[in-house]
């Protein structure tokens, strides 16, 4: 059982102030999702201007949702695909050519259902090099995923995920591994 009424938001929770939270949810609105398809690097300027640190040959896609751009870290030649959302509670890390496939949720952020004020929370996710997330995988707060790691589509990642595997399923699951060239 919870009681919101005795919710609280944790100071500096958001990193930044109201002002520059309501500014990038505008800029967002406005400028970066009706970009057209080709203008990958007006995103990553957008993004930039808002505190993320983004590689070079970086693909993101309009659709793309992020909460707060300066909790974010992409590296080189990586590719955030269409309606993926990028849920920056807490800091997302996503490392050289990895992609991260269409309406794919990450997801720092929840809340503690043990406490009555419903207390919320944050925890880092880790995505490192040349990892491959298919369709519609979901990653909980605090995970992290190892090189060179596919996640089959509509897989939930709850658990840490070791590197050069292939992993499927809700739990996501180790079924293979991923051969190397």
């Amino acid at each position: 059982m919870q009681e919101l009424d005795k919710f609280v938001l944790p100071a500096n929770f958001r990193g930044r102030s109201s002002f520059v939270c309501q500014a990038w949810w505008l800029v967002q609105s406005l400028l970066f999702s009706t970009s057209p398809q080709f203008l990958y690097g007006w995103r990553v300027f957008l993004l930039r201007l808002f505190g993320a640190k983004i590689g070079k040959n970086v693909i993101i896609r309009p659709s793309v949702r992020v909460t707060y751009p300066w909790k974010l870290t992409i590296g080189d030649n990586s590719w955030i695909g269409d309606n993926v959302e990028l849920y920056t509670l807490g800091e997302i890390n996503i490392g050289n050519n990895t992609v991260i496939s269409q309406r794919s949720y990450i997801c720092t952020g929840s809340h503690d259902f043990t406490e009555i004020d419903f207390p919320i929370y944050a925890k880092a996710i880790n995505i490192h090099d040349s990892v491959w997330l298919a369709t519609d995988v979901f990653v909980s707060p605090g995970v992290t995923i190892h090189q060179n790691a596919v996640v089959g589509a509509r897989s939930s990642v709850f658990n840490d995920l070791a590197a050069d595997y292939v992993y499927i399923g809700s739990p996501a699951k180790p079924i293979k591994p991923r051969n190397k060239n």
